[in-house]
């Protein structure tokens, strides 16, 4: 049988949220099988449960976010894609203020907290969404167009495109496609950091925003060029962390995908509407769950740690 997994045991990370700039404290703790993922908003003085899923998306501006009973979490992405990454299944999240922390910008400091709490499998069944038909969201004409797309694809596929009228982006590549049967997550995908233009900031923090953003956990770029001091960690540092986003957007339908994942220009919201429209087409997926591993695609039959 190809197992559901959750922690071994619990896990605790410390930092600051990307938006708010507000000190958080993360902890991550084993759920049993069939639990899902759930952000629980311990500071209120009743916690509120957040289970993950595409209807509990209700902002998308910059990032995603999630909410129930007026509570909400936001920039939920990177953590989720690496519960993706790595195939966690269950999870409870305890969290002490609205916003995930960005720690160092991508998902990498997730994928060591989750590694190092050890992941274990359960005794149930992996249950999939299989994607049956295409299913398409687009947004925009001719230059401006955004689309996103899922097909049917036996195993776990993405490759994305994006176009920025930028030196030090033009100068990468643009495009990037990583099947989770052929390469390996931690390594190819989680290191990937978000980025954003000193140009953009200020209009950003007079509305609230980007106020814990700084040159440790965020690619910065001048109207030239890159100006962290390390330079970028990948070739395709931008793209990629493109596809780090869909990861974790796509993983809030709660359940893993077995489907191809095609995108130009696409982020959060988009993710997120075609989510919606593949769930409003019933003819277009099911759930399938693998009795003999062996049966099961590569990039899901590994073990979870693997790096």
């Amino acid at each position: 049988m190809l197992a559901q997994h959750t922690l071994k045991a619990l896990t605790r990370a410390v930092g600051v949220g990307l938006h708010s700039g507000q000190r958080v404290e993360l902890t991550l703790r084993p759920a049993p099988a069939d639990t899902g993922i759930v952000f629980r908003r311990v500071d209120l003085p009743e916690p509120v449960d957040i289970p993950v899923s595409a209807e509990a998306v209700t902002d998308t501006r910059l990032a995603s976010t999630i909410a129930n009973a007026g509570s909400r979490v936001h920039t939920v992405e990177h953590l989720m894609s690496a519960c993706a990454g790595l195939g966690v299944d269950n999870l409870y999240i305890d969290i002490t203020a609205e916003e995930v922390p960005i720690l160092d910008g991508s998902a990498s400091s997730f994928v060591y907290l989750l590694q190092s709490a050890g992941i274990v499998a359960q005794n149930a069944p992996r249950r999939f969404i299989r994607v049956k038909q295409p299913v398409e969201v687009r947004e925009g004409e001719g230059a401006g167009v955004k689309w996103a797309l899922l097909a049917p694809y036996d195993g776990y596929r993405l490759s994305f495109e994006i176009e920025f009228d930028h030196p030090a982006v033009d100068a990468t590549g643009q495009r990037v496609v990583f099947d989770l049967g052929e390469g390996s997550y931690a390594r190819d995908i989680a290191r990937a950091r978000t980025f954003g233009f000193t140009r953009d900031v200020e209009a950003l923090r007079a509305n609230g925003l980007a106020l814990g953003g700084g040159l440790d956990n965020a690619i910065v770029m001048d109207d030239y060029k890159v100006l962290n001091s390390d330079g970028l960690r990948y070739d395709d540092e931008f793209v990629k962390h493109k596809i780090l986003d869909a990861m974790g957007d796509l993983y809030l339908i709660g359940k893993p995908l077995l489907a191809e994942y095609s995108a130009f220009r696409s982020g959060h919201a988009l993710n997120n509407r075609l989510l919606r429209a593949l769930l409003a087409q019933p003819e277009a997926w099911e759930l399938v769950s693998f009795e003999n591993e062996r049966l099961a695609p590569r990039g899901f039959t590994r073990p979870a740690l693997a790096c």
